[in-house]
């Protein structure tokens, strides 16, 4: 009997290993893929964002539409919530226009994966 339960507990365990490994696996696809929105975030950025709000992201860009694009690297905008940027990006500003039709969803989150790793 006692065999019997430690050849369980082997079959157990070596039963295991594919599904752990695979959680593993899951995790690092999951952080390159973050890790890809933010390159993917940094063209887009660079292509549609880059002219007003400057290729840092500092609010020092052409200002084409008006005075005063975001400092994106401000407090007042690196607090707000991924929900209220993401609906800035896509509704606008009075000096920004939306760019809900020009990007998609992936390409807006990209930018706001972009827009996170900027430097504070």
């Amino acid at each position: 009997m006692r065999m019997r339960n430690v050849i369980m507990g082997v079959v157990l365990s070596v039963a295991l290993i594919p599904l752990v490994g695979a959680r593993a696996i899951g995790a690092q696809t999951e952080a390159d893929a973050r890790a890809g929105d933010d390159v993917s975030g940094k063209m887009v950025f660079a292509r549609h964002c880059a002219g007003c709000h400057g290729p840092q992201g500092k609010g020092d860009g052409y200002m084409m539409l008006g005075p005063d694009p975001a400092n994106l690297t401000r407090p007042s905008t690196t607090q707000q919530s991924d929900a209220t940027l993401l609906q800035t990006i896509h509704e606008g500003k009075p000096n920004m226009p939306s760019w809900k039709r020009l990007l998609s969803e992936e390409e807006s989150r990209a930018v706001l994966a972009y827009i996170r790793t900027l430097p504070k």
